[in-house]
């Protein structure tokens, strides 16, 4: 070949021209595969070299061209692709074609405009990027440009809830049907280069393959996310699917539902039966959730029916949803439960919330309840004075300290505030179950309190 600034003959695998010094070979930035010349693409890995540095301009920063003015200005280095373990997301919505031949162009930029505002505000809540949208199909990928060690399961609960969020969507009141698919692995990524082809692969090939075979409604994972994420996520066996374009079937699986918490934490031995007939006021609970956390008020619902109904259920199926949207460094979730036994046992389930803030077990010796009690305080709130006002309050929930219940509304009103300070890190939860056993409160005739209840007397 030819020195491209000289002109001189080279040798075959010299990495400098004889005749000017002139660096002839540099690196893929993508694998340091070296490469000779000005080629479009690298040959180990296929990586575009349109914005990598020419072999003049990297020699001529180094310094190679010693006594000489290079014959070019140094073009700068642009974005570097590199190798990183993702998942990728596609969904698309069914029959859009056939819809949009059958409504006004009007109706159905109206429909894409608030689908695309859900598939933003879905994959933007868990974590996600969405890489570009396709028509009426959108591609989002986790592990870029950040990453996570529950990338995958991330994904796959933004499908389950994206293809959840878009049976509420309508065209003339149709109901509109999402199918969807998520595929993890290897791929090449681009960090910067959002929408114009971030990553790219094998694995983006076949997630998209899987998406579009998917039915309608369903999410359908490859074999690395199912293994990745069945600890939380329920899977039934969908076989090995020809795809377009690949040589040997494709093994896959389809998402049925979320049954533990990340990364499985929560998750019952036996089967969970799926959650049903309760969409609706589910939906309503997310949404008051979200519209409480926007507005910055408080939001109180209350869920009423007989024994049996699933009102239990639809609690672990909003902690669920919550767990997964945020994780617990960012929404604070509080649960306890009034018993159907005793006096006094209107603070039992407020006791059971702080117990779990504190990560107190039950039956812990008063020494390592305080100190951990104390702890928690430091941990959220700020103020020194206010601490010292909270620690007796806390302390009569929690068995360890008596109780002025002639000062009881002052009380209350300091086991409030612990849960505002709470709130004034994230988005607060409190959950009472069965509330309907708690009564009126500790009366003076109670001697004993413990965990927020008094002793049961026969």
């Amino acid at each position: 070949m030819a020195c491209p600034r000289c002109g001189s003959a080279t040798l075959a695998g010299a990495k400098f021209c004889a005749e000017c010094g002139l660096g002839l070979a540099v690196n893929c930035p993508n694998c340091a595969t070296p490469y000779e010349g000005s080629p479009k693409f690298c040959a180990e890995c296929g990586f575009a070299f349109a914005s990598a540095p020419t072999a003049a301009s990297a020699t001529a920063a180094a310094g190679g061209d010693a006594g000489r003015r290079p014959t070019a200005a140094a073009t700068p280095a642009g974005p570097a692709a590199e190798r990183r373990y993702v998942s990728v997301l596609f969904a698309d919505l069914v029959g859009f074609t056939t819809l949009s031949e059958q409504h006004d162009p009007e109706q159905v930029r109206e429909l894409l405009s608030e689908y695309f505002n859900v598939a933003r505000e879905v994959i933007a809540g868990y974590a996600g990027t969405i890489e570009k949208f396709i028509g009426d199909a959108v591609m989002a990928v986790w592990g870029a440009p950040l990453a996570h060690e529950d990338d995958a399961e991330r994904a796959v609960r933004a499908a389950l809830e994206l293809v959840s969020r878009v049976r509420e969507l309508r065209l003339s009141g149709a109901p509109i049907e999402l199918r969807a698919a998520v595929h993890s692995g290897e791929a090449a990524v681009t960090v910067g280069l959002t929408g114009e082809g971030m990553v790219a692969g094998d694995l983006v090939n076949t997630a998209s393959r899987l998406q579009s075979i998917a039915p309608p409604g369903v999410v359908l994972v490859g074999e690395t996310t199912q293994q990745a994420t069945r600890a939380a996520i329920a899977y039934e066996p969908a076989g090995e699917q020809l795809l377009k374009g690949k040589q040997a079937p494709v093994a896959a699986w389809r998402a049925l539902r979320v049954v533990a918490r990340v990364g499985g934490a929560g998750r019952e031995e036996g089967l969970e039966p799926p959650f049903v007939g309760r969409d609706e006021e589910l939906h309503l609970l997310k949404d008051q959730l979200h519209a409480a956390e926007r507005e910055h008020k408080l939001r109180m619902v209350a869920i009423t029916g007989q024994a049996g109904m699933g009102k239990s259920r639809l609690i672990w199926e909003l902690e669920k949803y919550l767990d997964g949207l945020a994780g617990p460094e960012l929404y604070y979730w509080h649960q306890g439960r009034s018993p159907s036994y005793g006096e006094g046992v209107s603070f039992w389930a407020l006791g059971e919330m702080v117990r779990r803030r504190a990560h107190i077990t039950e039956g812990e010796d008063e020494a390592s309840t305080r100190e951990k009690l104390r702890k928690t305080l430091d941990d959220f709130v700020p103020d020194a004075q206010e601490r010292r006002w909270l620690e007796p309050a806390l302390g009569v929930l929690l068995g360890i300290d008596e109780a002025d219940w002639g000062a009881r509304e002052q009380l209350f009103s300091a086991w409030r505030t612990f849960f505002e300070r709470i709130a004034d890190k994230g988005p607060t939860v409190l959950a009472f179950e069965d509330l309907q056993w708690a009564d009126n409160g500790c009366s003076t005739s109670s001697s004993t309190c413990s965990n927020g209840r008094a002793t049961s007397r026969s």
